[in-house]
């Protein structure tokens, strides 16, 4: 420790540097200035020289004062309203006993042990005499009947005296010499502490039973001589202490050995998120009758069997006087698995995952072959083949991995679970075509993922190619190109001649490194399914993209509600492989089933942490199913709106024709309001297709239908996931059934309504009710259960309840106009004469839009 000043260190202690250079004087230290510099070895001096002086020879308190202070409350009067807090203070002082002398110990204890040799040569001496006195009184009772003209008899009666007189002989050979009156006072004292003691311990015990000596007639005496004898031993003090401690040790070992607690038990309770009224009774050691008092006090029915939330839960255990040592989520068993896949080291680059997407024969098939024939190079990693639906590729720049997904339906259903598995996407248009409604579609769901895009104009060797055409019916979509100062690269390809492959994987890896795409290559796998089949000869078969970490072979994989070991990886070509790192798909062999498109996987440690997850989110998918059929409902879509926070009404609409579409969007879009508008998620001419549904399930939307109808496939989806989905062929009922779902988040009007005054004509005092005014209503009605005004010169003077209303001494609910009552105001004591009470009411009003 570096030196400080004197006054630096007066400001470390807490105290002035006055009384420290005092002290430091006192000490014999020889500073005398403040900025002088103390060092360690005087700041050692000074503390020995402060303990010594507070009588501290040794460095060691020799005594320590613990303070307590428990604050409770305590809740009285009639229901418990009443709150008192009461204090408690507790004081406790230890102080350090002295070591004793070893000298004086020995003396002690030597002395202790001939008081106790004399105590027992005493007890041995009364027991001899109390024999022999016994048997002298035997001798005189045998002796009894015989008659003296009889001399023949004396003689049995003398030798019935012989024992007698052995045993008195025999107690004089034994006795020890009288005692000194100094041996005798020492006796007593040690006797009278020997009886302090025993009465201690008794104190100490709370639950002792009685002792056996009280009864005289106990069934537990030691035999019938003792009963036969009981005058004879209340004569001799030896006698009573003899009998009187063996029933106490027989009484002691009869005992059962449960005592009462002398203190409440406190335990520490642990809540899952839902709990029964039994489990809760049972965690805590009570009958369950005991925690539904608790409940009902609290203004909570419930029965045994009826089921609590945590917040309650926790209430009831600390109002029983418990403690809740901790909070268990549902899904703790889940989160401790997630959370147990750690990783270390840095990240790395990784590959991007690209979709390739479009309208059909706009050369997506055609594009992915091409760059399947150039860029994978024969008896290397890559290749690609039609089952598993992914492969990559290596180019000059990197390598690049792409889905082969089947249309929009999956790529939208794998959002729906909230698996972002994508990075860029590929929008493939024919330049001699132009957008069409799947290429329409394929933007909307690529904007709705908030993914990059990056247009490929194919079929650019044809003579009908017109980019430009493209360029500007996908700017009035919103996608703007680059060279038209937007952010979308358009990239000029041919399918046939291979022209611009090179600068659209270049375009790919760019949109790449400004995501900064990284991932670690170390550590347990973990990703997305992209697909998954039930094969005949092999069983569940899943396809994989491993996302972050390595995915082994034998590792076992938990994907959402399946689970199992890794029996075999496949790669894009069928062969086997041992690993998979980041942004590499996969197909994995040995899973208990086929899980969805879009469910995450994770390697686990253990199949039995895995089959419990597993088990429990099966058990959950029913309540999620659930949830979404009522979130997905038009009219539970706006049960409420927060403050300052303007609402959307998702909607996705399909009409006959062009026309038609125009106008609803239009109309719909004029209906928006500063507090709720309404957003078009989608929108097409045609039929209402398997793909808008599962939009509209992922963006939480309503399904609208316009001179349209939905496939069968859609409507599967429809019945499945419990959206909202409504046919029109009138554009007004279109528009009035959103203008009511968008005035239901609109926040109702209050308006008060008076219902009634009455002007107070006198004022009386009530022992019950306090000030009751008498009144004359005046106007409307008077209703006991509404709210209430007092005014005094046509200004509010309060604003609450009735207590009370009478007409005469019957309580009413109701006084009419022209009637007299009398009133009783709550909480308020300064009505007068001349006072007006209004009665009003408030209603909420809908608003429209």
């Amino acid at each position: 420790m570096a030196e400080v000043t004197v006054k630096e260190l007066a400001d470390v202690v807490g105290t002035s540097a006055e009384r420290l250079l005092s002290q430091m004087k006192e000490a014999g230290l020889p500073q005398t200035a403040e900025n002088q510099q103390v060092s360690d070895e005087q700041k050692q001096s000074l503390l020995l020289f402060l303990k010594k002086s507070h009588g501290e020879e040794s460095g060691e308190p020799k005594k320590i004062t613990l303070k307590r202070k428990v604050t409770t409350t305590l809740k009285t009067g009639q229901g418990g309203k009443k709150a008192v807090s009461i204090e408690v203070r507790k004081k406790r002082t230890y102080v350090k006993r002295d070591e004793v002398d070893p000298a004086v110990e020995k003396a002690r204890l030597e002395e202790e042990a001939r008081l106790a040799a004399e105590a027992q040569a005493a007890e041995a001496a009364k027991a001899a005499a109390l024999a022999a006195e016994k048997a002298a009184e035997e001798a005189k009772v045998a002796a009894a009947p015989v008659v003296a003209d009889k001399p023949a008899a004396a003689e049995p009666a003398t030798k019935a005296s012989e024992p007698v007189a052995k045993a008195k002989v025999k107690a004089k050979e034994k006795a020890p010499a009288p005692e000194t009156e100094d041996a005798a006072q020492k006796r007593a004292e040690a006797e009278l502490a020997q009886q302090r003691l025993e009465e201690s311990r008794k104190k100490a015990k709370g639950g002792e039973k009685k002792r056996v000596d009280d009864k005289p007639e106990s069934r537990f005496n030691d035999g019938g001589s003792q009963d036969k004898n009981r005058p004879r031993r209340a004569k001799t003090k030896l006698k009573s202490n003899r009998s009187s401690s063996s029933r106490h040790n027989q009484n002691a070992n009869n005992e059962h050995a449960f005592t009462r607690p002398t203190a409440p038990v406190v335990k520490e309770v642990e809540l899952p998120e839902a709990i029964t009224v039994g489990d809760l009774a049972s965690k805590m050691s009570v009958k369950a009758g005991e925690v539904i008092k608790v409940l009902m006090k609290m203004g909570v029915m419930a029965t045994i069997n009826q089921t609590l939330d945590q917040d309650t839960a926790t209430l009831v255990v600390e109002e029983m006087g418990h403690t809740v040592s901790k909070l268990i989520a549902d899904n703790a068993l889940e989160v401790a698995v997630t959370e147990s896949v750690n990783y270390s080291g840095d990240e790395l680059p990784r590959a991007p995952v690209v979709t390739v997407m479009g309208h059909v024969d706009h050369g997506k098939t055609s594009l992915l072959d091409y760059i399947r024939r150039t860029r994978v190079v024969h008896g290397e990693a890559g290749g690609i083949t039609q089952h598993i639906g992914a492969y990559h590729v290596e180019t000059d720049h990197g390598m690049v991995s792409f889905l082969d997904t089947p249309g929009h339906a999956a790529f939208t259903s794998m959002r729906a679970r909230g698996a972002q598995s994508t990075d860029v996407v590929i929008l493939v248009v024919a330049a001699d075509d132009g957008v069409m409604p799947q290429t329409e579609e394929a933007v909307q769901h690529a904007k709705a993922a908030g993914v990059p895009i990056v247009v490929a104009i194919n079929k650019m060797d044809k003579e009908s190619a017109d980019p430009e055409r493209v360029k500007s019916e996908l700017a009035g979509r919103d996608v703007l190109p680059e060279d038209w100062g937007g952010t979308v690269p358009f990239i000029p390809v041919s399918a046939h001649t291979g022209m611009g492959i090179d600068e659209l994987l270049e375009a790919v890896l760019l949109q790449a490194e400004i995501l900064e795409l990284k991932a670690h290559f170390t550590g347990p796998g973990q990703g997305v399914v992209v697909e998954s089949r039930l094969d005949k000869g092999r069983g569940p078969v899943a396809t994989l993209l491993v996302q972050n970490g390595m995915l082994k072979k034998g590792d076992i994989v938990l994907a959402g509600t399946c689970y199992g070991r890794a029996r075999a990886l496949l790669d894009e070509n069928g062969e086997q492989t041992a690993e998979a790192g980041p942004s590499i798909p996969v197909e994995i062999l040995g899973l208990n089933g086929t899980p969805d498109a879009g469910d995450n996987f994770m390697v686990v440690e253990s199949e039995k942490k895995a089959r419990e997850v597993a088990e429990f989110r099966e058990s959950r998918m029913k309540e999620i199913v659930q949830q979404r059929q009522q979130a997905a409902k038009l009219d539970a879509l706006f049960s409420g709106m927060g403050a300052d926070k303007v609402e959307n009404l998702n909607v996705v609409l399909k009409a006959d024709v062009r026309g038609s579409l125009e106008a609803l969007i239009s109309s719909l879009q004029k209906l928006g309001t500063s507090e709720v508008k309404v957003n078009v998620v989608s929108s097409g001419v045609g039929g209402i297709t398997e793909t808008d549904v599962t939009l509209a399930v992922a963006s939480s939307a309503v399904v609208f239908g316009f001179n349209v109808r939905a496939d069968n496939a859609a409507k599967r989806i429809v019945e499945n996931s419990g959206i909202d989905m409504r046919y029109y062929s009138v554009i007004y009922d279109l528009l009035d059934d959103v203008k009511q779902a968008m005035a239901g988040l609109l926040a109702p009007e209050l308006r008060e309504e008076i219902t009634g005054i009455a002007e107070v004509r006198d004022v009386f005092n009530s022992p019950k009710f306090g000030q009751i005014a008498g009144c004359m209503v005046t106007d409307g009605t008077i209703y006991r259960n509404k709210k209430i005004r007092v005014l005094r010169d046509n200004v509010v003077v309060y604003e609450g309840e009735l207590e009370s209303l009478r007409r005469y001494k019957d309580d009413v609910q109701e006084v009419r106009n022209g009637m007299e009552c009398g009133i009783g105001v709550k909480n308020y004591q300064d009505v007068r004469p001349g006072d007006q009470i209004e009665v009003f009411d408030v209603r909420e009003i809908a608003r429209t839009l």
